[in-house]
């Protein structure tokens, strides 16, 4: 095949991919051309061929660095497509701090492609490990660049609420879980989840679910302890403005470590 047949081919690929992800709505249209970029749009495409991805539709979730799309497998499986973005150069510096200390990533280049490839990389694999470790999470699928396919949580492309948005009908119980998952995290994925509070849990079928895992740290990482205790103290400010009966978070963090057998023992 000549270069020029090279070229016209990607261009078509390219076309294939953009009419596959259309949505009868053209402004819609027109977001998904603005965020995926060449290299994106191959990724995607590569993932749709490997039947991975069947269709993508509208975005569910946009933040600084990323934005969330529910799609559907070949088989007709809800699925979430989290698409990591160019960042800023400030969001850059806030990377660097979680990856650094993290052995994992040891070697990994600076410039700002990489950066974000270590970044997807990053929450797929604590994904894994939270799952292994019996933690409620978005299942992951698979990883590739910039791009990561997990369990949607939700129907219809609808995202489950927040916690934050939505209590929990019993928050005694919630709260119970939940500290259960930071302990299932600690000494089973040996992870800190680093950023837990209301707002990176969605409650689904009366059960708490954590997500938002790009930045969680292994427990070698210089800042685990201190990300530990934040996590902790956010959880528990949380169910007491909700009126439960809250343990104090030193007891809490000395449980999670193992230092005592309950969370209530003084």
């Amino acid at each position: 095949m000549s270069r020029v047949e090279k070229r016209i081919k990607r261009k078509e690929e390219l076309y294939d991919i953009l009419q596959r992800m259309k949505r009868k709505r053209s402004e819609e249209y027109e977001v998904l051309e603005e965020v995926f970029d060449k290299s994106t749009l191959l990724t995607i495409y590569d993932l749709m061929n490997k039947g991975i991805i069947g269709e993508i539709f509208g975005a569910v979730n946009a933040g600084k660095e990323s934005k969330l799309y529910w799609g559907k497998s070949p088989e007709d499986e809800d699925i979430a497509i989290k698409i990591f973005l160019t960042v800023s150069a400030e969001f850059k510096r806030g990377m660097l701090t979680y990856i650094e200390g993290d052995p994992r990533f040891k070697h990994i280049k600076r410039d700002t492609r990489s950066l974000i490839y270590a970044w997807a990389q990053k929450e797929f694999k604590n994904l894994k490990r939270a799952c292994n470790a019996g933690v409620r999470v978005p299942k992951p699928i698979i990883v590739s660049k910039n791009v990561l396919v997990m369990e949607f949580i939700g129907e219809e492309g609808y995202s489950a609420p927040l916690m934050k948005d939505e209590p929990p009908e019993n928050p005694e119980k919630t709260l119970k879980t939940l500290l259960e998952y930071i302990k299932r995290l600690y000494r089973n994925a040996e992870l800190v989840h680093g950023d837990l509070s209301e707002y990176n849990v969605m409650i689904w079928n009366g059960e708490p679910v954590l997500f938002d895992f790009s930045q969680a740290v292994p427990l070698e990482h210089p800042m685990s302890d201190e990300l530990l205790k934040r996590d902790i103290r956010n959880i528990l400010r949380y169910f007491k403005k909700l009126g439960v009966e809250v343990p104090s978070s030193e007891n809490v963090y000395r449980w999670v470590v193992g230092d005592v057998e309950s969370y209530y023992e003084r």
